[in-house]
């Protein structure tokens, strides 16, 4: 199994987006906008459980518990998932704090935080589930896990994602969260447009200097021409 492959494609695909937002009544582009913030979100918070031999013997102890789920075919695995059981992990993921973050996601891509919470309960699952199969296929260590989450982050992390999801799960105030992820989210597009204008404006300078060589070489022709004829 290729858990890289179903997170980062499989699970954003038009049917199961349409499948997950007609259980929580929400747009495909909608529940888009919570994949593209839930997911990175959940993988980073499971790296940082990782690091302390507490959350890494958890984490694996949870991947075991779930080494029998079938996620290839994620439609299938999502009209049986057990929303109760992604609630917890949800919480046991993000330390208690799943209602912030989850809050948090919400503001972002406009939605009703039960929205996002119907939504990440289904993401979750999936995740483990893709993470379980792939450690029990190959006999995975903590090492081996983390290399994998170091892979989904780098996949589903693009263009300073991550720092929006830091943001995201953060210990400050959520208003100053919410400001610092807009800040980001604003600086990221920012970026992205001046990139743009700028490659104009340099193919635009690139034309007209062309076009004013051959100008300035035509009259030079001529006016060889012209002394030659003289003697």
């Amino acid at each position: 199994m290729d858990a890289v492959k179903i997170i980062t494609e499989q699970i954003n695909s038009k049917a199961i987006l349409g499948q997950i937002g007609k259980s929580v009544g929400a747009k495909p582009a909608e529940v888009k906008k919570v994949t593209e913030l839930g997911l990175p979100t959940l993988v980073k918070a499971l790296q940082t459980n990782l690091k302390t031999p507490a959350g890494a013997a958890a984490l694996s102890k949870a991947l075991d518990d779930h080494g029998n789920d079938s996620v290839e075919n994620i439609s299938g695995f999502l009209e049986n998932v057990d929303l109760k059981d992604g609630a917890k992990i949800l919480k046991h993921v993000f330390s208690g704090d799943d209602k912030k973050v989850q809050n948090n996601i919400a503001k972002q891509v406009g939605l009703k935080s039960s929205q996002v919470s119907g939504i990440m309960s289904q993401l979750a699952p999936v995740l483990i589930g893709a993470l379980a199969s792939q450690k029990k296929e190959q006999s995975l260590g903590v090492s081996g896990i983390s290399d994998l989450l170091d892979i989904l982050s780098g996949q589903l992390g693009g263009g300073g994602l991550m720092n929006i999801v830091a943001a995201i799960l953060g210990t400050g105030g959520g208003g100053d969260i919410l400001s610092q992820v807009g800040g980001l989210l604003g600086k990221l597009i920012k970026t992205d447009n001046l990139k743009a204008t700028s490659a104009k404006t340099t193919k635009a300078k690139t034309t007209g200097t062309k076009k004013k060589t051959t100008t300035a070489k035509a009259p030079v022709k001529k006016i060889t021409k012209t002394v030659k004829k003289k003697p």
